[in-house]
């Protein structure tokens, strides 16, 4: 059996779809009131909880083989509580949970933004040093350092088998976060190139990590390493926006606003947001113009040699596939909504 965390989000509904492939069993821990639409067509065992209760992760992780740990904070605004009690102490019951049950293998979904933020030209592999320039408000990727750091110590520990899988920015069908922005920035001429465009862009098709997940849990050798799963090739900030472009029909991106006029911008609307205790992120992080514009690159060149990694998606493939997507479900909510007012009126 295979226990999925976050299985109702993004990366964690595609290792769902590729384990289901695979013909494996599949469980997944969902919240009361969680949208499981898409989750019932896939054939898996339903286990009502949250990483917050361990109580109900001790009962998801019966006779379990391997856990699939997605679930976190997601976004980069927010209290650092909330950070600390789902990312952290949720992974840490997780954890707790899987070793008490005697869970063979421990797949922990991290973030390359673990290593902290360098933005200059630089290849960086997983020996590379973590937490680089984390400044205050960097909740979410100081969260994820500190649950990578007690998932690697319950495998130094001898606690349980972990293996850890560094993902990019991660887009495909189901994104619930940055594809109806994206969609919309472009199809209304407001989005703008960071920099010259020609930065090799950190951005992964969602299932193809989960299949790195995947062979990380099959592999024997993944036991306590990590594994950047950044990118599906190379492509540049400009490639990737002139793609997204065509598949929203809409002309090619052709602005640009310097990168520190960026970030600066980022930085003051932080600081507002912070002062007003704003509860919705502002429309420019320093994280979001670090995602998209930094020249760093990592690469995935020991997922390949160790897990025999290869991306089956492309970004030719990927990004219209996950426009395509997002177009369906906004025509299918306005249809729903139109529906429900002439209801109404009858």
């Amino acid at each position: 059996m295979n226990l999925v965390t976050g299985a109702t989000g993004l990366l964690g509904s595609h290792i769902v779809e590729q384990l289901r492939r695979r013909n494996r069993p599949v469980r997944v821990l969902v919240r009361p009131g969680a949208d499981l639409s898409w989750l019932e067509t896939q054939d898996v065992e339903f286990v009502e909880g949250d990483i917050t209760d361990l109580d109900s992760l001790r009962k998801a992780c019966q006779g379990v083989d391997v856990v699939y740990h997605s679930a976190a904070k997601v976004g980069d605004w927010g209290p650092w509580e909330d950070f600390q009690r789902v990312t952290i102490d949720g992974t840490r019951n997780v954890i707790t949970a899987a070793a008490d049950a005697k869970v063979r293998r421990f797949v922990h979904i991290s973030s390359i933004s673990v290593y902290g933020y360098y933005t200059k030209d630089a290849v960086i592999d997983e020996s590379w040093p973590i937490a680089f320039g984390l400044y205050k408000w960097a909740y979410y990727s100081k969260s994820k350092v500190e649950a990578e750091r007690l998932a690697l110590e319950a495998h130094r520990s001898g606690r349980i088998q972990v293996a850890v899988i560094r993902p990019a920015w991660i887009y495909g069908p189901r994104d619930r976060t940055t594809i109806a922005r994206l969609h919309h920035i472009v199809s209304s001429g407001k989005a703008k190139i960071l920099g010259r465009g020609d930065n090799r862009l950190n951005v992964v098709y969602a299932g193809n990590v989960a299949e790195a997940a995947i062979a990380a849990a099959d592999t024997p050798e993944a036991g306590g390493e990590v594994f950047n799963c950044s990118n599906d090739g190379d492509i540049t900030q400009q490639q990737y926006f002139d793609l997204l472009a065509r598949a929203c029909g809409a002309p090619p991106v052709q602005r640009h606003v310097p990168y520190r006029v960026a970030y600066t911008a980022g930085f003051v609307l932080e600081c507002l947001g912070h002062l007003l205790r704003s509860k919705k992120p502002p429309f420019i992080t320093r994280y979001a113009v670090w995602l998209m514009g930094r020249r760093s690159f990592f690469t995935t060149a020991k997922a390949r040699r160790v897990l025999k990694w290869r991306p089956t998606v492309t970004y030719e493939e990927g990004v219209p596939m996950t426009v395509k997507w997002y177009l369906e479900q906004t025509s299918g909510s306005r249809a729903r909504a139109t529906s429900d007012k002439v209801n109404a009126i009858k």
